[in-house]
């Protein structure tokens, strides 16, 4: 398992970032990584929210089944991931004067497929510049 965690923080109020992010549709608008979102079911916000993301990094593409486990606004919110790379994300926002502190932490399993441990060595370094990539872009927008 690799453990990941990017902080950055944000001008904007945290209820203005809530409010931003729980469009969870949206974060293909920000995140580079993820190109397309399809929900499942007709919920989409709160816990039991299940949907799909299409994923590219680099030359690799998955579709990363995710589901909400926690939605505490405008706090975090979290979600289980189901697809072929396992684990669990959360975002946390902490109020800062008119700032909030983004916090986006990961905790993913890599099948052995994608090289298990050994991939999720590799992939930690990419990851990690890619996320605080997709920070500076949702920074941008507040």
């Amino acid at each position: 398992m690799t453990v990941l965690t990017v902080t950055r923080v944000l001008e904007a109020p945290a209820e203005q970032v809530w409010d931003d992010l729980s469009d969870l549709g949206s974060h293909v608008e920000w995140m580079a990584d993820a190109e397309e979102i399809t929900f499942i079911g007709q919920q989409r916000e709160g816990v039991g929210t299940r949907f799909r993301c299409l994923t590219r990094v680099g030359p690799l593409q998955l579709t990363d089944e995710m589901v909400v486990t926690a939605w505490l606004p405008p706090r975090r919110f979290s979600v289980d991931h189901r697809g072929l790379v396992g684990g669990h994300g959360t975002f946390f926002l902490d109020a800062e004067g008119d700032s909030t502190r983004f916090t986006w932490h990961e905790e993913l399993l890599f099948p052995w497929y994608f090289g298990g441990p050994l991939g999720a060595l590799v992939a930690r370094p990419v990851l990690k510049r890619l996320w605080q990539g997709n920070l500076a872009r949702l920074a941008e927008r507040f």
